[in-house]
């Protein structure tokens, strides 16, 4: 029992891990387009 318990723990951390890693690179390319923006506009 206690080792099913922990399995599943396991494959909880690791799908949100997962997630987490998408949502920041996610959003490391947003920050990256919001900056060739303005870059842009400066050079305009």
């Amino acid at each position: 029992m206690k080792r099913s318990i922990a399995l599943g723990l396991a494959l909880l951390m690791t799908l949100f891990l997962a997630t987490g890693c998408n949502t920041f690179q996610g959003m490391g390319r947003d920050i990256e387009q919001g900056g060739k923006v303005v870059q842009d506009a400066a050079e305009d």
